[in-house]
């Protein structure tokens, strides 16, 4: 199975662009599968129903989250599916298996104001910070994935309409936009501060880190958290958080939410769907603080 895993997990990373977090977690959901295979001394060519069962029910006692369990077997999935198309196997066993009903979580999201409070704690003292406050203005002003971000390059931006090319999961194109505020810290950025990161060297990528080299989905992390402990929020911060406050805000707003699910390259409008829990929440609390006929008025 070993040799068969990698050739997965380069095709992965080579065919369909994923990100280096997503291909970890892949590597360790099938060696936790790879490990229980060899302790049973099971094939993994050969793996019947029952067998899948009693992986699930190993899964199960290890009191695991039903998301968990369902990342397990999506990846699982997707390998044997592999397997298929290189002519291993005839057909998947897992498509006929069922993923566990998932907990519903709603998004952590930030209010208008601790968005702001985020934004106006960067203060613009050197090369860094700009490029500091690019981030956060872009991740808030288009949506992207951090990994979406990282990878885009001086080519992929349309300065005159404010838009950006941005290649998704799965290697999907989709175009993401920009205001007024971006256009302005992207300009500041590009003018000086990006040129002093780059030391004589050269990038295609826009964002680049103080040696020089493409900005990393880890260093993007740091940089946010960096940020948050300025600020003392008291919620946990991330770059995927303003991908989520930016989904919100715009159907807050009005937006509707087919053009919410394109502008955030979601497959399904199921997954986009997570945002209007959020919104109805936010319209429940407000109706319950400002409706004049209850208790105490």
């Amino acid at each position: 199975m070993e040799d068969d895993k990698n050739k997965f997990l380069i095709y992965l990373e080579k065919e369909l662009n994923y990100s280096d977090k997503t291909i970890l977690n892949y590597n360790f959901d099938l060696e936790e599968f790879q490990k229980y295979l060899q302790k049973k001394q099971w094939d993994y060519l050969k793996i019947n129903r029952n067998q899948i069962r009693d992986y699930l029910k190993e899964l199960d006692t290890q009191k695991l989250k039903n998301s968990t369990i369902s990342r397990h077997l999506s990846s699982i999935r997707s390998f044997y599916n592999f397997l298929v198309n290189e002519g291993k196997l005839e057909y998947n066993l897992f498509t006929s298996i069922r993923n566990p009903k998932l907990e519903k979580k709603l998004p952590n999201f930030l209010s208008l104001n601790e968005m702001s409070d985020i934004l106006e704690s960067i203060t613009l003292n050197d090369e860094k910070d700009y490029r500091n406050r690019l981030i956060v203005e872009l991740l808030y002003a288009t949506g992207c994935r951090a990994s979406e971000l990282c990878n885009i390059k001086l080519k992929d931006i349309d300065y005159a309409n404010k838009r950006i090319r941005i290649i998704g999961k799965g290697s999907k194109e989709r175009i993401v936009y920009y205001g007024e505020y971006a256009a302005l810290y992207l300009d500041k950025y590009l003018k000086k501060a990006r040129s002093e990161l780059l030391k004589g060297n050269d990038s295609p990528y826009l964002l680049v880190d103080d040696k020089g080299q493409v900005l990393t989905i880890q260093e993007m992390e740091i940089i946010m958290k960096n940020i948050i402990k300025k600020v003392a929020l008291k919620k946990k911060v991330t770059p995927h958080t303003l991908r989520h406050t930016f989904a919100t805000h715009l159907l807050n707003h009005g937006a509707d939410i087919k053009s919410v699910q394109e502008l955030l390259g979601h497959a399904s409008l199921n997954t986009t769907g997570i945002y209007t829990h959020v919104t109805n929440e936010q319209t429940k609390k407000i109706y319950l603080e400002k409706f004049p006929r209850k208790k105490g008025n």
